[in-house]
């Protein structure tokens, strides 16, 4: 940047690096629920998610319709607010309309007069006329000044791409008792599936002594060589130790500005890096047997995530009232099924139906219609994940298909019994899922 060194000096850490010093020495006492009122989240919305193709032509990926009436984001988002946070920033970037307009709809209600924030924060050239966001770091250096106006104690950085339910205070708690410099949020992964991810190389007590990215032969855990803890992208820091490390950032030319590339190999190899495992703070349901995680990032992925919703007992719990996911709802009459003759009967088999849906002598089973779908008469649909406001014409057939937003499926289309032709008309992964836009039905 100009006018500034090619590279700053090192930042003193809050802590020796010394690799023996017991957890009790660092117990730091405060008041239970508290930590999260003085924190700040900051959520990195700016991506396209160029794995999920034309998913993502006319939207970020955070933006994305996930679970029958929400975005991606609002899981990230939910989790802060869940968890007591009640300052709040979204950094965007790509192709932001679509992401914007849902946080002003749908995230507008906190209130200042009660200690609430809710920013939206577009790459605007805040720092130079020539620079947008040139990495994860960067876009929060580029609205220090904004973040400093909240004076918050911690700050916590988040992915907003991302699906899954997490209590940041405990998450800020163990920050706080281990005088960490950075905790990293991590997940626990089979050791031969960890290479597509940022991997962290743990002593015993977790403390991160080396940082690996997409590493060909993954570390393991100590007693469980099996096993990797892959980064989930989420980091808590004090506000004003992670300013300093920024400033130096930005100050390093050959830097690229990214927090798993840059920032937090800084750390391990300078100060106080720690892990905290996600199985610690998950938010699970008494139903749900598992942590559930998931990046929804190719078309399979996503297919996969919301298709598991339609179990019997998901893995991902949506009607649990202790842990709702907050999110914009259009107002909309209910779900509709109509018609009951022989092979025109409007029903649902393992499905999830939303508002403004109308079954119309249609068969579904094992599918996800998000808001205002139309099914018309003598369609099948399995293992369909149907976008808002589209419309199925008659007699259509689809099977392991997601349908874009607004998209007008011609009657007696049939999709997901000819893998060739499949792959002639529409995008087709090599799982077999199908996505279908309206630009490739203009084309038929």
């Amino acid at each position: 940047m100009p006018g500034m060194m090619p590279h700053a000096p090192p930042i003193p850490m809050s802590r020796p690096n010394t690799a023996n010093e017991s957890n009790a020495d660092m117990t730091v006492s405060y008041r239970a629920g508290t930590i999260a009122r003085n924190a700040m989240a900051y959520v990195l919305a700016g991506g396209r998610g160029s794995r999920l193709y034309e998913l993502t032509d006319r939207r970020a990926k955070p933006a994305v319709f996930f679970g029958g009436k929400s975005r991606i984001i609002d899981f990230a988002l939910s989790n802060a607010l869940n968890s007591g946070i009640r300052r709040i920033g979204v950094a965007t970037q790509y192709k932001a309309h679509s992401l914007i307009r849902h946080l002003q709809r749908g995230w507008n209600f906190f209130r200042p007069e009660r200690n609430e924030s809710f920013d939206i924060l577009p790459a605007s050239q805040r720092v130079s006329e020539t620079s947008w966001y040139s990495g994860t770091a960067d876009a929060v250096f580029q609205n220090i000044d904004i973040i400093e106006a909240y004076h918050p104690e911690y700050m916590v950085v988040l992915a907003g791409d991302h699906v899954y339910k997490m209590d940041y205070e405990l998450m800020l708690e163990q920050h706080v008792e281990q005088g960490a410099d950075v905790t990293v949020g991590v997940l626990e992964v089979a050791r031969r599936e960890a290479s597509g991810f940022g991997v962290m190389h743990v002593d015993e007590r977790d403390r991160i002594i080396a940082f690996f990215e997409k590493p060909a032969d993954p570390p393991g855990i100590p007693g469980n060589p099996h096993t990797a803890l892959a980064s989930m992208g989420i980091y808590v820091f004090k506000t004003a130790f992670l300013f300093d490390l920024l400033r130096r950032d930005a100050a390093d030319r050959t830097s690229s500005h990214d927090f798993g590339k840059d920032i937090i190999p800084y750390v391990v190899s300078s100060g106080k890096a720690v892990a905290h495992r996600f199985s610690r703070s998950c938010v699970k349901a008494d139903t749900e047997a598992e942590a559930y995680w998931r990046d929804a990032g190719t078309i399979d992925a996503y297919w996969e995530a919301n298709i598991d919703l339609t179990t019997v007992v998901p893995s991902l719990d949506l009607f649990d009232h202790d842990w709702p996911i907050w999110t914009y709802s259009e107002l909309t009459p209910p779900a509709k099924f109509v018609h009951d003759e022989r092979d025109r009967r409007g029903e649902a088999i393992n499905s999830l139906v939303s508002g403004g849906c109308i079954v119309s002598g249609a068969h579904l089973e094992r599918s996800l219609l998000f808001t205002g779908v139309k099914v018309h008469s003598y369609s099948r649909l399995e293992g369909a994940v149907v976008q808002p406001y589209v419309d199925i014409g008659r007699g259509a057939r689809l099977r392991n298909v997601v349908v874009d937003r607004g998209v007008r499926i011609p009657p007696g289309l049939v999709v997901g019994e000819d893998p060739i032709q499949d792959a002639q008309r529409f995008r087709r992964s090599e799982k077999g899922t199908v996505l279908i836009t309206q630009p490739m039905i203009d084309r038929l």
